[in-house]
This record gives C-alpha cells, structure tokens and sequence, in this order.
C-alpha cells in the first residue's frame, strides 16, 4: 500500500475529488494547509505603489491510501484534474504504508482501505 499526498490548488478540490471517485477511490481525506514552493509566493503592487510579498499561499493537501497497483493510476487522475499548467499546481509524494486497520470490524491490509 501507499499514502499519497497531493497539494493542489483549492479550486481544484472538486475536479479531484470527482477523478479520484470514478476510479473507484472514495476514502480521502483534505486538509486546508499554507505553504510556498520554489516560486516563494507572490508579489502584489498596492495602490500606492508599494509592493506586498505573500509568501504562504493557502492551498489544500489531499490524503489518499491505494494498494500499490493503483499507485499510477492515482497520480494520473490527480494530475488530469489539478493542473492548469501555471506554477503553484502543485506537488504529489509517494509515501509506503506497512498496514492499515479498519477499525470498526478490526480488518488489516488492503481490504481496510
């Protein structure tokens, strides 16, 4: 199994979320989170001509756990559905998960996700 996580824009929450249901994943989880990539955010001129650095921008960070044949499959949709081809799409990790235990019936592995 593998955890992925993926920061997206928030606008681009429901076009995943929808991607990630027709393939048949419907246990997710997201988290409203702030953070800056390589482009270390951006700049705004105000109205006097000041200049205004926002280096946090908000951006949503989805949780997903797939068994491990899955793993393109994921990425593909999330990619598909998040990208605008502007920076600040977004970054996806591949993390291993040992196990995972439903715990209402106290069932293990890849029948618990």
């Amino acid at each position: 199994m593998k955890k992925i996580e993926a920061i997206i824009r928030p606008e681009k929450v429901n076009d995943v979320k929808q991607a990630l249901d027709d393939l048949g994943f419907h246990g997710m989880n997201f988290l409203q989170v702030t953070g800056r990539g390589a482009q270390r955010g951006i700049v705004h001129q105000g109205r006097s001509g000041e200049t205004v650095t926002v280096d946090l921008l908000p951006k949503v960070k989805l949780e997903v756990v797939v068994p491990d044949q899955a793993v393109d499959r994921v990425i593909d949709a999330i990619i598909a559905a998040s990208r605008t081809g502007n920076i600040g799409d977004g970054k996806i990790f591949v993390i291993p998960v040992e196990t995972a235990v439903r715990v209402r019936t106290g069932e293990r592995g890849d029948v618990a996700v």
